[in-house]
């Protein structure tokens, strides 16, 4: 008999720590779009995305004018065999200057992306670390990912989230 009623006590104890786990949910692509340094940020990207652009598409117009005045007097037999053959080197050597730069502009964008969003990503992490801490939740899911598909027992934090952050 003892060791029934132990055995309920243990369970009892075990099923009360189970309950007692606090679990929150949010929508961080929610809080992300409607964050207003997301504006200045956007806008800071496409500035500098559109000065890469501009400087890609002043090559690829360099080199255009190059291939059509190649193709002119090639056409016109104004230049020799040789002559013709160093042209095309050099026409074959700004094409892969420009394939190149195509790739460093991805990488720049990239990087300049990283820099204007992870200050902003940071705030945003540490309101809710703070409010999770506060608050005593065990887990807090982000519901913007396919992650969670159940949070009938969650509480939703983007109001306070919202409101920490001056949204």
């Amino acid at each position: 008999m003892k060791a029934i009623f132990t055995t309920i006590l243990i369970c009892l104890f075990a099923l009360s720590a189970l309950t007692a786990q606090k679990y929150g949910h949010l929508n961080s692509n929610e809080i992300i779009s409607s964050f207003p340094e997301v504006k200045s940020a956007d806008s800071d990207l496409e500035s500098y995305s559109s000065q890469l652009i501009e400087k890609g598409k002043a090559m690829m117009t360099e080199y255009q004018e190059n291939y059509q005045a190649y193709v002119g007097k090639a056409n016109g037999g104004e230049l020799s065999q040789l002559q013709m053959q160093q042209e095309e080197a050099k026409l074959t050597q700004k094409q892969q200057e420009i394939q190149k730069y195509e790739v460093e502009v991805q990488d720049m964008i990239a990087k300049k992306k990283q820099e204007v969003y992870q200050p902003i990503l940071d705030k945003i992490q540490a309101v809710i670390d703070q409010i999770g801490k506060e608050q005593g939740f065990t887990m807090i899911f982000d519901s913007s990912n396919l992650g969670m598909i159940f949070a009938a027992d969650s509480e939703d934090l983007m109001p306070v989230v919202k409101q920490r952050l001056g949204m």
